[in-house]
């Protein structure tokens, strides 16, 4: 059972998830905030496998509270989905970098946030189509930061390989398929280039990939 925590300053709107949430079988919410500071706190008292935290929220808004909840060693385990209704290229940035897991807009299809609350759970990364193009504008737009915080050295060339592969957006089955590898041996190439990047998740990589030059869009690899 996936456990939920669903955070939106709007009550119609969080009563809205819940009933959509609460229809699937695999799925069940187990607490709701109104603020940002409350998402925090029932974070830490329920650990949810899933947080939907929206951007906009008073005392603290969506991207505090990632940050704080990145933060914790002892909240390691919750991966959190923004939610908003804008894919502001700032939003977005800050979101990732911050620790979020995923990043979607509120005009999605019910089923898309079923499916990104589900991809989520298992540790992986979502972006919302829109919002998977402003990122790539804004890395056409911004040079390679000179000096990444970890050196590129510290992985092997098949790790390489991997990183640019997770920041075109596939899957770990898509990547052992791709480099002709088990499924096993994808997830540990990808587990490791997170360890050894102090990457929290999959969409932390994809920046890193993109900030650290590894990758540039529309371009060829650059290892």
């Amino acid at each position: 059972m996936i456990r939920v925590l669903l955070a939106d300053d709007q009550p119609l709107i969080r009563a809205g998830f819940r009933a959509l949430l609460e229809n699937e079988d695999d799925i069940t919410v187990v607490a709701e905030a109104g603020d940002g500071a409350q998402a925090v706190e029932l974070v830490r008292e329920q650990l949810p496998d899933v947080a939907l935290l929206d951007i906009r929220m008073p005392l603290l808004d969506g991207i505090a509270a990632t940050r704080q909840i990145a933060a914790d060693p002892r909240l390691a385990a919750v991966h959190i989905v923004i939610l908003s209704s804008y894919s502001i290229d700032r939003y977005v940035f800050a979101a990732l970098r911050a620790g979020a897991s995923g990043y979607l807009v509120k005009d999605i299809e019910p089923a898309e946030l079923l499916h990104c609350v589900r991809v989520a759970a298992r540790g992986d990364a979502l972006l919302a189509p829109a919002v998977t193009r402003s990122l790539i504008q804004e890395f056409v737009s911004t040079p390679p930061r000179p000096n990444p915080p970890t050196s590129l050295a510290v992985l092997t060339r098949r790790e390489r390989e991997v990183l640019v592969l997770v920041a075109a957006g596939l899957s770990n089955d898509e990547i052992a398929a791709h480099l002709t590898i088990s499924q096993l041996t994808a997830k540990t190439h990808v587990s490791r280039t997170m360890t050894k990047l102090g990457a929290r998740d999959r969409a932390q990589l994809v920046v890193y990939a993109y900030e650290s030059g590894l990758v540039a869009p529309g371009g060829p690899w650059r290892a």
